[in-house]
């Protein structure tokens, strides 16, 4: 998928894109692994909010420069000046961009205006909702483009005994909503694979492809393009399939 990726509903957006997310806080890295993904077949590439934060626009510009035709997502976790935050990466060439479903209805609103004036698809997280398949629905009421069912970091380290997922309740907010919906959130390869079969539209492959695990170093270059690679040719082959 080439280009704008704005306003796509479930039929419209094939199942088994993979989107690469770039958590890293270094543009020279990030850039080195998006050339990786991007070699292994990845979809689209993801601005993490690591490199948001450290880098700021500046990541945008460089990923749009080097990878002209891969959808770029960035990862701001908007909560609020929906309009201003998403106009800015906008401008710089990104394809999508992240607000809170926590954030207020308003601010949804004005990133949903943003999204329609800069061909943008808003993606709408879910983070820290107590029932998502109704966020789901409210996410759509105003504008959303996307769901990201995510389980947050903080969270599922502070209960890391209960073994939290969010593909626990992926299905009921795959059936709550006409929108595409995405996994997010402490996910093995395989269980990202497998997210697919619970009806997500795009898998994201994160952190743990980057980094290993937290305080690890990172998985040489040829290393992650095979694993990685392999990974994505499983999502294609579940969506040819």
């Amino acid at each position: 998928m080439v280009g704008r990726i704005r306003g796509l509903t479930r039929s419209q957006l094939t199942h088994g894109i993979a989107q690469v997310s770039l958590d890293l806080t270094n543009l020279d890295d990030a850039l080195r692994l998006a050339a990786v993904a991007v070699d292994a077949g990845a979809d689209w590439l993801e601005i993490g909010t690591p490199l948001a934060i450290s880098e700021g626009v500046r990541a945008a510009h460089a990923l749009r420069e080097a990878h002209p035709d891969h959808p770029i997502v960035a990862d701001l976790k908007i909560m609020d000046g929906g309009y201003g935050e998403s106009r800015v990466y906008g401008r710089a060439g990104v394809d999508a961009v992240v607000v809170m479903a926590r954030a207020h209805d308003a601010t949804i609103e004005r990133a949903a205006d943003a999204a329609a004036e800069f061909d943008l698809l808003l993606m709408v997280d879910d983070m820290g909702s107590t029932d998502a398949a109704e966020q789901a629905r409210r996410i759509e009421s105003l504008g959303g483009g996307m769901v990201v069912h995510h389980l947050g970091h903080d969270h599922r380290r502070k209960h890391r005994d209960r073994g939290l997922s969010p593909l626990t309740d992926l299905p009921d907010v795959v059936a709550a909503t006409q929108l595409p919906v995405e996994a997010v959130g402490g996910l093995s390869i395989e269980q990202a694979v497998g997210s697919v079969g619970l009806g997500a539209s795009v898998v994201v492959f994160g952190a743990p492809l980057a980094i290993a695990e937290e305080g690890s170093d990172p998985m040489p270059d040829d290393q992650l393009r095979e694993v990685l690679g392999q990974a994505i040719a499983r999502v294609h082959g579940q969506a040819a399939g």
